[in-house]
């Protein structure tokens, strides 16, 4: 018995050392441990989780900035990087208006909000400035302005993604222009800096566990877990529609590409907790350009999609402000007409794409749904203060699968999915070194079922 014991807790020690999967999930529960134990000392953890974050939002930039350069380059050909650009514009839309429409109807089924007979004057408008900053969403035409970069050094020094992508969009046609017989230098660099990039990468991701352990603790000791119970209703809602919408992501996949999402997650399983703990999907996004590049996804295709994702894709946050919008007039005793819905999907796409990296974004957009309806008041948006911290994992999750599926999904329309390689490393066979990838199919062509695969890619 003891050497059966001390067997068990060799390999449980081996499994921490060796599993990062294993030291985030252990840091995920010493967090939930710690602040429910010791609030006071939970709370003042924050700074773990936040020194992580911005680590690795130092690092973001100049990956987006040479995954994408590198991408444009090695496919030869900007015509397919801008139906890239188009198809991925197109599937954001679609996603993120279904999961608006299916978080509506799970509201109106389950009625998260009924019988709570709030009075709006109860309410304080002051938390939600407070909330926000006073701050506000971008109009479109801010939006579109705003991604545009004014300044070369200015757009890494903010992190301001859109207006990096620009950068590198110029950077690789002007390169494609060139050629590599004048500038026979500058890819290879990039592509080395590239590699420096990630190697650093690596190194942060050492302290995911720390990050995790911090963020969590801050989590579970200043917010409790009394809320759990307050909005018990609305957390279950809000968490069984992003579930629906992520096996209907399931199925497109399926669909579009032949691949499995539960195959997927196993794959980034170590990734998604990290997210999951501490409430960012910014901190894997290094990591998941990593990882969907040696699952068969061409180079220009994930430097593309998935940053450009992250603004317009946001389908977690999609589920959680249609069900929040509907709760909010349910608490009130506000009756939403069909008409006044479908009003609250069409604000809802809109204010949806301008929420990344606003502070208090969230409340900016339901404020806006509110004041277009012209029947909610704008101060019962603080309803939803005591609840928004929890809504997180299930935002950060659906917005990273979506994302991820996204890419899959515009890599195979536009025949930049080496399939085959796909379906051997989530089915869990170690990345072989990455082969030259495939030249982008003409457009309208698909790349056919049984194309020849390079030798070493079996």
């Amino acid at each position: 018995m003891p050497h059966a014991t001390g067997s068990i807790a060799r390999r449980a020690g081996r499994l921490l050392r060796t599993s990062l999967f294993a030291q985030v999930l252990l840091a995920l529960l010493l967090g939930v441990l710690v602040g429910r134990l010791w609030p006071q000392a939970g709370s003042s953890l924050q700074p773990l989780g936040d020194g992580f974050v911005r680590l690795i939002k130092a690092v973001i930039s100049p990956l987006v900035f040479c995954v994408v350069v590198a991408g444009i380059t090695k496919a030869g050909d900007l015509k397919s990087f801008g139906r890239i650009g188009v198809k991925a514009l197109i599937w954001f839309e679609a996603a993120t208006s279904i999961a608006l429409v299916v978080g509506l109807l799970a509201a109106n089924v389950f009625s998260p909000g009924a019988g709570m007979h709030v009075d709006p004057a109860s309410l304080d408008k002051g938390a939600v400035d407070a909330r926000t900053g006073g701050g506000k969403l971008p109009s479109a035409s801010q939006f579109v302005l705003e991604a545009l970069p004014d300044s070369a050094v200015g757009a890494f020094a903010e992190n301001s993604l859109l207006q990096v992508l620009v950068l590198a969009c110029l950077v690789g046609a002007a390169l494609l222009h060139l050629g590599q017989r004048r500038v026979p230098q500058l890819l290879p660099l990039i592509e080395q800096t590239q590699d420096v990039v990630f190697t650093i990468v690596g190194y942060i991701m050492k302290l995911a566990p720390l990050a995790v352990f911090g963020a969590t603790a801050h989590l579970v000791g200043q917010y409790g877990l009394g809320a759990m119970s307050t909005y018990g209703k609305l957390i279950a809602v809000c968490y069984g529609v992003a579930l629906v919408f992520l096996v209907l992501l399931g199925l497109a996949l399926k669909a579009v590409t032949g691949l499995s999402l539960w195959k997927f997650v196993r794959y980034t399983r170590e990734e998604l907790l990290l997210a999951l703990g501490t409430g960012s999907s910014e901190t894997v996004m290094p990591r998941m350009m990593q990882k969907l590049r040696a699952a068969g996804c061409r180079d220009d295709a994930v430097g593309l999609v998935l940053p450009t994702g992250y603004s317009f894709n946001l389908d977690g946050a999609a589920i959680y402000l249609s069900v929040g919008t509907l709760f909010i007039a349910q608490a009130i005793g506000v009756h939403l007409s069909l008409g006044q819905q479908i009003t609250v999907v069409l604000v809802l796409m809109l204010t949806s794409k301008g929420m990344a990296g606003v502070p208090g974004s969230a409340f900016l957009a339901l404020s806006a749904t509110a004041t277009a309806l012209g029947v909610i008041p704008a101060a019962a948006v603080a309803l939803l203060l005591g609840v928004d911290r929890i809504m997180d994992s299930m935002r950060v999750a659906t917005n990273l699968l979506g994302n991820c599926v996204a890419v899959f999904a515009v890599s195979r329309w536009e025949g930049a999915l080496d399939r085959v390689t796909a379906k051997q490393v989530l089915a869990g066979a170690a990345p072989a070194g990455r082969a030259p990838q495939p030249a982008p199919a003409p457009a309208g062509q698909e790349e056919p079922d049984d194309a020849p695969v390079a030798p070493g890619e079996r």
